[in-house]
């Protein structure tokens, strides 16, 4: 299971679109869009969960594509909060 960083969506774009958009390359195992607390339109980013060879077929048809004038940016996600490898106690960890 690989989980993919999509940014760049439009404003527009719902989870059943997107679903429908990266379904045309495998099943998507899990779909979370980060959305605008008062307005509830999308704010550009989600995250999806789908197999490793369909996720990788989804990032080479959708890194780069144009949809509703918005540039997706798809990729394997990088954690940004720095959870996993490296990080903790330990390893240049000061107190």
């Amino acid at each position: 299971m690989i989980a993919l960083s999509v940014r760049g969506l439009p404003r527009s774009m719902t989870e059943e679109a997107l679903d429908v958009l990266f379904s045309e390359f495998g099943v998507v195992r899990s779909l979370k869009m980060t959305r605008d607390l008062f307005t509830g339109d999308c704010r550009g980013f989600a995250i999806i969960e789908m197999e490793g060879h369909e996720a990788r077929a989804a990032i080479a048809a959708l890194d780069g594509k144009e949809i509703s004038g918005s540039l997706l940016r798809v990729g394997p996600d990088r954690d940004p909060r720095g959870r996993g490898k490296g990080r903790g106690k330990g390893r240049g960890h000061r107190r």
